[in-house]
């Protein structure tokens, strides 16, 4: 068994007091911490966040829909914040084109023995436009949607490395992507191992593959997240000495997420390319991946594709009344 595995989600459903989903995403990932906390497994929950969670829904008087973004105070929720030395929050930091630095703080939701880390970027630390970057779930351009997936997947990285620093606990040595939203975190891995251990670019992306999974749960391409390749780019530097990550080329990020529209990075295609083991998330859902990604792997018939399948379950004294679980 591994010493720690980190999951990465945009969403938890973990209950209804801490709105930071929207649908079936948030809510296998929620049943996931809760299973794993059954179960024992040494498990570390990521995400971020939302100051506003997900719209709240009305009907006017004559049928339209009306959404609303409620303020949510995380101090009247379930939740501590990671702490130092001296009690001061913990800050996990990004830099950004135009030597800006986005900060976010941390904070922490027990899911019984789980621990479900939440980054915030609404903090004085941070300039105005830098603040709204957790603001709501699923909201906003897609600049800043790139901000909210940076901050998850490199952010989410780091503030597991501050966490387990704080708390003693051992790092992750799994990381699992619950979609492609998070995909940077591949990236940060591999420019932590350049840095700490010294390994060249390819070396690092192959201890970064061996222990990394992925799980798609899209089966439509227009539900894929994809950037301009030129936005991509402006966030991780024209040569390996300048950017995001200092020392990783920016064109072999790049290439993470290539597709056929070479305009185009696609998010899902970097977690494929950074995961060892992919899966979808029923069995028709699994051959319905493996026809939507086989261009990345050229020669295969689509029954090859090593993208599996393991059917969503759910945790059932969540969603189960006590007697039907004694039956």
């Amino acid at each position: 068994m591994p010493t720690g595995i980190g999951y990465f989600s945009m969403e938890f459903g973990v209950a209804e007091v801490l709105p930071n989903y929207s649908g079936g995403l948030g809510i296998l990932a929620g049943d996931h911490l809760k299973s794993a906390s059954d179960l024992g497994l040494p498990l570390i929950g990521v995400g971020l966040y939302y100051r506003s969670g997900y719209f709240r829904q009305s009907l006017t008087a004559d049928g339209w829909q009306h959404e609303t973004y409620p303020s949510l105070d995380p101090q009247g929720l379930p939740l501590r914040l990671l702490t130092g030395a001296g009690a001061a929050p913990t800050l996990v930091e990004l830099a950004l084109p135009d030597s800006r630095q986005l900060r976010a703080r941390v904070w922490i939701a027990q899911v019984g023995r789980i621990p479900l880390l939440l980054l915030d970027s609404d903090i004085p630390e941070n300039e105005h436009e830098l603040r709204n970057v957790t603001d709501r779930l699923y909201g906003g351009d897609q600049e800043h949607r790139i901000k909210q997936e940076l901050l998850a997947g490199i952010g989410g990285v780091r503030a597991i490395r501050a966490y387990t620093a704080v708390e003693g606990r051992p790092a992750p040595d799994v990381f699992h992507m619950n979609e492609g939203h998070a995909g940077f975190l591949g990236v940060e891995r591999i420019r932590e191992f350049m840095t700490a251990d010294k390994l060249d670019f390819d070396t690092a992306l192959t201890v970064v593959r061996s222990s990394t999974v992925f799980t798609t749960h899209t089966p439509v391409p227009a539900g894929i997240d994809r950037f301009p390749v030129e936005m991509v780019q402006r966030y991780f530097g024209d040569d390996s000495a300048a950017g995001l990550l200092p020392g990783v080329p920016a064109q072999r990020v790049l290439a993470f997420g290539a597709e056929d529209d070479a305009t185009k990075f696609n998010m899902a295609h970097m977690g494929l390319r950074l995961a060892q083991r992919a899966n979808g998330v029923s069995l028709l859902h699994g051959r319905v991946s493996r026809t939507m990604f086989e261009e990345l792997w050229p020669g295969f018939d689509p029954a090859e594709v090593p993208i599996g399948s393991i059917t969503n379950g759910v945790h059932a004294p969540t969603w189960a009344a006590p007697v039907w679980l004694e039956l």
